[in-house]
């Protein structure tokens, strides 16, 4: 995508959220009842569990094994253990799992995160447009198209350090079922998709280095075989990873404007002296090491 036409997408993307585009979100008709919180919390997640391809019951199961999978099989970063969370279309949590032996395996504070990743990816996407996490780094500093978006839809820590603690990370996760909102604007949140190309809700990922949790997240979503973007808009780097990190920051700023800083570690990318600016080489460097959305 070239800078002229990212700039055109970014004042889009702006004007849809000043006029509330940005927040519609599911109806009863299509994709869960988001009040309805029977069956453990998680009636309202039948929608994505059928675009995963299991029960309401085994959304958590698919989580756990997708993540377990996406850690092994991820080098980048810190290589430490991650926290995800799963929300359907309204950003109701529906499964949170967590990678190594026990919950203190983790950074505790990335649960939360991950959760706010989910929801952010969930509440800024359509079924025409995803936005990860990471595109949103640069559009919310102090200049950027969406100055002030990290300061809406603040988390309910009422829901997000409800416990009791013991449950984190399980079937039983105090925030299932819950509306914990937040937003966060670095790399580990990416919307999901069904096999009919329809933004079913997000996963969220957190524990790493930013960069680390964006290629987890990203495996997360192609293990659940939620990652059919084919036809959806994006602003990554081509259109098999269409809403990937970009690599374009030089000198302080984003060429595109959707540009994400780079991470120690990012699969032999190393910072400061990887590619960036105009060619963004870094950028389909490190989309190359991911597979591809574009089904």
């Amino acid at each position: 995508m070239t800078n002229k036409s990212k700039s055109g997408l970014a004042l889009a993307i702006a004007l849809a959220l000043a006029t509330g585009a940005g927040s519609a979100m599911a109806d009863d008709k299509g994709r869960g009842k988001s009040d309805d919180k029977g069956k453990g919390g998680i009636a309202a997640c039948k929608v994505l569990a059928s675009a995963i391809g299991t029960s309401q019951g085994g959304v958590y199961a698919a989580l756990q094994g997708a993540l377990n999978t996406a850690v092994a099989s991820e080098t980048s970063g810190l290589t430490l253990n991650m926290w995800a969370t799963l929300v359907n279309r309204d950003g109701v949590v529906c499964a949170v799992a967590f990678s190594g032996a026990n919950r203190n395996s983790q950074w505790p504070g990335s649960r939360v995160i991950s959760a706010q990743k989910a929801n952010t990816a969930n509440a800024f996407s359509l079924d025409t447009l995803s936005l990860s996490t990471a595109n949103l780094y640069s559009a919310v500093q102090p200049g950027g198209s969406l100055f002030g978006l990290q300061d809406s839809n603040p988390v309910d820590t009422s829901v997000a350090y409800k416990g009791p603690v013991t449950n984190f990370g399980k079937k039983n996760d105090p925030m299932v079922g819950e509306r914990p909102g937040g937003v966060n604007v670095f790399g580990g949140g990416l919307a999901v998709y069904s096999a009919d190309h329809k933004l079913v809700g997000a996963v969220g990922v957190s524990g790493d280095t930013s960069c680390a949790d964006h290629a987890i997240a990203w495996r997360v979503r192609n293990n659940l075989k939620l990652d059919n973007l084919a036809g959806v808009g994006g602003v990554g780097p081509d259109s098999d990873h269409g809403d990937s990190i970009v690599f374009d920051i030089d000198t302080g700023a984003s060429a595109g404007g959707f540009g994400h800083p780079l991470c120690i570690n990012s699969d032999n990318l190393s910072a400061p002296g990887a590619p960036v600016a105009a060619t963004n080489a870094s950028s389909t460097t490190y989309a190359a090491t991911l597979p591809s959305s574009n089904h």
